[in-house]
């Protein structure tokens, strides 16, 4: 799944461009793009995780191993992560990553589940903004800060 193409399905339905075609957005579409844009950053991270861990070479890694590292991602042992202290050991781009990402799964629940919240298209719009220019940022830290924190979101500590 492309993170990229999916914020850019996101804008789409903020813009009215899809499904209504009036340029005036519905509510669904725009709680379908603060979805989109959730699942964006979601995305980001898991191929971040899989590709740092398995590598991008399709011919020469283990496919299933690969998706096994790319599914593992779970959103809510991310989301404990993301807001536990020990997120202060990375760097601001990591950290703006990592609080995007809660900020986003918050909305992402309002918009699926909660039928009372609404939406402009404004704020739908900057929240695509927001969710794009953390996921440029998370891609453009360095591989070794963006592998510790696929390592610190997909993997439990060991008990002793």
């Amino acid at each position: 799944m492309n993170p990229h193409d999916l914020i850019r399905l996101a804008r789409q339905l903020a813009s009215g461009e899809l499904g209504s075609g009036r340029g005036r957005p519905r509510q669904s579409e725009l709680r379908r793009a603060v979805s989109s844009a959730y699942y964006a950053i979601f995305h980001a991270l898991a191929l971040a995780a899989a590709d740092l861990l398995i590598g991008t070479n399709r011919n020469s890694r283990i496919e299933t191993l690969w998706l096994q590292i790319y599914r593992s991602l779970e959103h809510g042992y991310a989301r404990n992560q993301c807001q536990n202290p020990a997120i202060g050991q990375f760097p601001p781009e990591i950290r703006d990553f990592a609080a995007q990402f809660v900020a986003m799964q918050a909305l992402r629940h309002n918009a699926d589940y909660n039928p009372a919240v609404t939406f402009t298209r404004r704020e739908v719009m900057r929240l695509i903004d927001e969710s794009e220019a953390s996921i440029v940022a998370f891609e453009n830290a360095s591989e070794q800060d963006r592998r510790a924190f696929a390592v610190y979101v997909l993997f439990r500590p060991a008990r002793r």
